[in-house]
Parts: C-alpha cells; sequence; structure tokens
C-alpha cells in the first residue's frame, strides 16, 4: 500500500460529490472531504484529501478527473517498493503534467529528457531553457501557485519559517 494526497485547488461545487465517487472508486481508504470557498475563483470550492491505495493509485485518480472541465487539482503518491514517489497537476488550459519526484517533493528530470531538451537546443539557449520548463512543468507551477497561496492562507497549517 501507498499514500498520497488530492488536492482540489478549485471546482464548481456541483461536482464535489462526482470528485468523491471517482475518488472511493481508485483508493482503498480516505479522509471525509470538507470542501471550503476557493477566494481566487469566486463560486469555486477546493478541498484536501489524504489517500491510502495499491501503488499507482495517484495515476488512476489523475486520469479519472482528468477529462473534467472547470478542475484544477494536484495529485501526489509517496514512494513505495518499485513505485517512485510522484506528482500530477492538472488545469482546464494546460491539461495533465506528471513528474516523478524525491522524498521532499522536488521533480526529477530523467538524463533521457535532458538529453532531448540538448538535442532539441542545438546550441540555442532559448530552446534549451523552454524544454526544461517544460520538463519541471514550470507552466502548471505558474497557474497554479495563486490557487495553492489562497489555500495555505487559510488553512489550519502552521508553517515553519525560520529555524533557530
Amino acid at each position: 500500500m501507498t499514500r498520497g494526497t488530492l488536492s482540489v485547488l478549485a471546482v464548481p461545487s456541483a461536482m464535489c460529490p462526482h470528485i468523491e465517487w471517482a475518488m472511493d472508486a481508485v483508493v482503498a481508504r480516505r479522509t471525509a472531504a470538507t470542501w471550503t470557498p476557493q477566494p481566487v475563483a469566486p463560486g469555486m470550492v477546493r478541498t484536501e484529501l489524504v489517500w491510502e491505495g495499491a501503488p499507482g493509485s495517484g495515476s488512476l485518480l489523475a486520469s479519472s478527473l482528468r477529462g473534467w472541465p472547470h478542475i484544477r487539482f494536484e495529485v501526489t503518491e509517496e514512494a513505495s517498493p518499485g513505485t517512485d514517489p510522484g506528482r500530477w497537476s492538472h488545469t482546464p488550459e494546460l491539461g495533465i503534467f506528471h513528474a516523478t519526484t524525491d522524498v521532499h517533493g522536488n521533480i526529477m528530470v530523467s538524463e533521457d529528457r535532458i538529453r532531448f531538451a540538448f538535442e532539441r537546443g542545438a546550441g540555442d539557449p532559448a530552446v534549451m531553457h523552454h524544454e526544461l520548463s517544460l520538463a519541471l512543468g514550470e507552466a502548471w507551477d505558474e497557474e497554479l501557485e495563486p490557487f495553492r497561496q489562497a489555500t495555505a492562507e487559510v488553512s489550519n497549517v502552521r508553517w515553519l519559517n525560520r529555524a533557530l
């Protein structure tokens, strides 16, 4: 078994039961959803759910949600024996982005992807920069960050800003 999170950053409230049904169909155990308004997108709501399921459940969950209109979400899956951790990000405009991550959530770019960026760039730094930006999912991060920040502002989680 493995664990992960589903962060629905913005979705119309009418879709909430459908998201919960999709999650129930994929994962073995999860927490109950508490939907709150998303201040960045009036009329939209958000939630964060912790789930537990078989390795690969993160991919199945992201795939089950990706085709729905007007939803912004992120799914994470922790490492399990034989499976790397991962993150899936989705926006209506960009579609889905997947990356393998390390234990701290940093995106791991494969050797083949870096070689592709070199070859595609063929000495042009702007092209290489563009390819590496795609590999890191920067466009998804830029679009989702305001939704993440709005969620963090009202979260009950206290973030450690400085260690003494």
